[in-house]
């Protein structure tokens, strides 16, 4: 098949405004939660100031903290904050329909662009100001550049060079140069992909399991084994760092029983009007009997896409259960296997009613063929001189003629467009739903906002625990005025995410000269089950307990403020 280049660039940039698009659709949703807030509060620290911060904490962000420095200082808003995953977002859409033209006709790769870019896991997290979105980008990007590093190590030919003869085979310069670049390219995108976020390093792991499906040569694997070491090289420094780090991952639970079906529907679509079908193309894709099995060294669609789909999440969830590190954003970038997966078993169902279509044309031309030689007279049927399919329900391009009577060019491709369109409005609800703030863990802003209708200028306020303080530095408007009574220093110079606060000591001091306190909590810091490990914490709860009483209180998802007075003396 002779694949235009026209066709893949329509295959590639339609899911990628459609991405966009969507993505667009409600991103400034009033309000950042706690995740986004740190990014956009430590992104705006000067670089020595974020370097210094790296060193105790959060490191294994590091590298999307420097990135997003320069964003947030053209323009520091909530719309910009979130602008590079959307952009990530898009070109992820654009990478995996490439990867589907690539791997097996550029309708294939629009449908796998589409539906990616209508998933709504895929629209929530371009509208998160964290990495994840920019990792899934990498890896789709890896990907891609691995299928073209292993068609350049083989030659160009695309069928990998399987006679391990060719070892030893002089190798022409430009070959040579080509076979470099594409190996080197390919091993820069995953460093800086697992230095976005380190567990995306399982990529290795998913291509690993591509090349051994795929039966490549062994000079194949040389050449992807040097890549992949680079890689880990680059990535030990930042592991050794971050593991000094592991608290940050401390309120990670093991994997439940209901894990995997969640991320099974986050992955083909929550409903079940998209999750039946959507499995039940994957199944097609993974079914032999429809296409011979693939030659040694080619890479196919599920060569590619099963892996990738299945091994980073299965890897992280197995480790979980002894080491809790999984939560579903951190697998975000194994997502595009599944679109592909269903693309490939759309493309096997229109090629399986292709083939039905032209044996029944065929045996209807040698019919009415056999009727005219009878002698029941007739003209003759232009259509069975020309041989079975040649005639005017022919194939007359990519995806026509898929049914009888239909001699639209592209038919089956419109009609996998319209399915996608169908699947995207029954999931509208859910991608509504998610734009709305109240759907993350909590909303800064408002938290903000009812601190600036409540607080008055020189108000004392203490954060219970400290992490708390995130709302002020998210949102300081509403704090304008008001006294920190336990900061000691400020979260930019101290090199901290929320500042260092006083010793146990001198904060009974300052409490001590109160007749009144706001306290800014989280939910879980005012149950009697709650004990804190550092004694500033514990001076809070103390003294707040024995010495004032709550006079009222304004609940907020995920943030509680309550107005403390100093108890009446007894009598």
């Amino acid at each position: 098949m002779v694949v235009k280049r026209p066709q893949v660039a329509v295959a590639v940039l339609v899911p990628v405004l459609v991405m966009f698009g969507i993505g667009l659709w409600g991103i400034d949703r009033g309000g950042m939660w706690r995740d986004e807030a740190v990014t956009f509060q430590v992104a705006r620290r000067s670089l020595p100031q974020i370097w210094q911060l790296l060193h105790s904490v959060d490191a294994v962000h590091g590298l999307y903290y420097l990135l997003m420095h320069p964003v947030l200082a053209l323009h520091p808003g909530e719309v910009a904050l979130r602008l590079p995953s959307l952009c990530a977002a898009a070109a992820t859409a654009g990478l995996v329909a490439a990867l589907g033209a690539r791997l097996a006709r550029p309708r294939v790769g629009l449908w796998a662009g589409l539906l990616y870019a209508v998933t709504p896991m895929a629209g929530h997290f371009a509208q998160e100001g964290r990495s994840y979105a920019l990792v899934a980008a990498g890896v789709a990007a890896s990907t891609l550049l691995l299928a073209r590093a292993v068609t350049a190590d083989a030659g160009g030919d695309g069928t990998g060079g399987g006679d391990e003869d060719q070892e030893d085979a002089p190798v022409g310069r430009l070959a040579r140069h080509a076979r470099v670049v594409g190996w080197c390219a390919y091993g820069g995108v995953v460093a800086v992909t697992v230095l976005l976020h380190e567990f995306a390093v399982l990529i290795l792991l998913a291509h690993a399991a591509t090349l051994a499906l795929a039966r490549m040569p062994r000079r194949v694997w040389r050449d992807w084994a040097c890549a992949a070491g680079a890689v880990l090289l680059v990535l030990l420094p930042l592991a050794l760092v971050s593991s000094g780090q592991a608290e940050q991952v401390a309120w990670l639970r093991p994997p439940g029983g209901g894990t995997v079906e969640r991320l099974l529907r986050s992955f083909t679509g929550p409903t079940q009007l998209v999750l039946g079908p959507y499995l039940l193309l994957i199944a097609l894709a993974l079914r032999h009997p429809f296409t011979p099995p693939a030659r040694r060294g080619e890479l196919s669609v599920p060569t590619v896409a099963l892996p990738l789909l299945l091994l980073p999440p299965a890897a992280l969830i197995a480790v979980s259960r002894h080491w809790p590190l999984y939560d579903d954003r951190y697998v975000l970038y194994a997502l595009a296997g599944a679109p592909l997966l269903a693309a490939a078993g759309a493309e096997r169902l229109v090629l399986a009613a292709r083939r039905v279509g032209l044996a029944r044309r065929e045996a209807d031309g040698l019919m009415r063929g056999g009727l005219m030689r009878g002698g029941l007279g007739g003209a003759p049927d232009p259509a069975s001189d020309a041989g079975p399919g040649l005639g005017p329900d022919s194939d007359r391009g990519p995806g026509s003629g898929l049914v009888r009577g239909v001699g639209v060019p592209y038919a089956a491709t419109l009609a996998g467009v319209l399915a996608i369109t169908l699947a995207f409005v029954s999931q509208l609800p859910v991608l509504r739903e998610d734009r709305d703030p109240a759907r993350r863990p909590d909303n800064l802003a408002v938290v903000s906002a009812a601190a600036a209708q409540r607080m008055d200028p020189g108000d004392p306020v203490l954060f219970l625990p400290s992490l708390g303080r995130r709302s002020a530095l998210a949102y300081p408007k509403g704090f304008h005025g008001t006294r920190d009574i336990a900061l000691e220093e400020p979260a930019p110079v101290s090199g901290t995410l929320y500042g260092r606060e006083t010793g146990p000591d001198e904060l009974r001091r300052r409490l001590a000269g109160l007749d009144r306190v706001w306290v800014v909590a989280e939910p879980y810091a005012l149950k009697s089950a709650w004990d804190p490990s550092d004694p500033t914490e514990r001076v809070k709860l103390t003294v707040v307990g024995e010495e004032f009483v709550p006079r009222a209180e304004f609940v907020r998802k995920g943030s509680i403020l309550r107005l403390y007075v100093r108890r009446a003396p007894a009598m």
